[in-house]
Order: structure tokens, then C-alpha cells, then sequence
């Protein structure tokens, strides 16, 4: 998909796919394009399910996630991230373009 966004930190994104069944890839404005393991950026998801909301620990187990976990859709939130749609059935984390833009690096 093409996407109109903007990343407070870093490029801005131009375009966001599947690389694979398996895995996402952006290309960012400043001509840089990265691959996500699909379920690397699963174990990153942001959202209260995943992440204490009162000390930001990281409560999502590593057992709780399919090794072969994958998005079966991708879809923008505004212009500042995407929704992931997981094979797992989990849906309710943003990733930003900002968040995004730093786990590439």
C-alpha cells in the first residue's frame, strides 16, 4: 500500500507491503527500505495486551506467539502508523512510524 505519513523522528514512509508470506518491508523517503520478521514486530507490539500500561514491562510471553505467526492484513492508522492483523488473531496494537522507523535501525 502507499501511505502518506509522517514520523516524528526519521524519514517518512512511502510504501508498505508483505516481503514474503512471512515478513513486512517499508520504503522509507530517504530511499532506505527495511524488513520486518513478522514475528519479531509481533513480540514488539505496543498495545496494553502486550505491554503493562502502568510500568511499560513487556507482558506478552514467547510461548504465546506462533513461530510461524504472520500479518493477514495490513492497514493505515491517520498518517502516523499501520494496524497489523496477525495470523494469531491479534489486532489492537499501532505500530507508529517513529516505533517503526527505530526497530529497523
Amino acid at each position: 500500500m502507499t501511505v502518506t505519513g509522517k514520523s516524528s523522528s526519521g524519514p517518512s514512509p512511502i510504501e508498505v507491503g508483505r516481503a514474503g508470506k512471512q515478513d513486512i518491508k517499508i520504503r522509507w523517503n530517504d530511499g532506505g527500505e527495511t524488513f520486518y520478521v513478522a514475528r519479531a514486530l509481533r513480540m514488539e507490539c505496543p498495545c496494553a495486551h502486550c505491554v503493562d500500561e502502568n510500568t511499560g514491562q513487556r507482558i506478552l510471553k514467547d510461548s504465546s506467539v506462533p513461530v510461524d505467526v504472520h500479518p493477514t492484513a495490513i492497514e493505515p492508522v491517520g498518517r502516523y502508523g499501520i494496524s497489523v492483523y496477525w495470523s494469531d488473531g491479534h489486532s489492537t496494537g499501532i505500530y507508529t512510524w517513529e516505533k517503526l522507523y527505530k526497530l529497523g535501525q
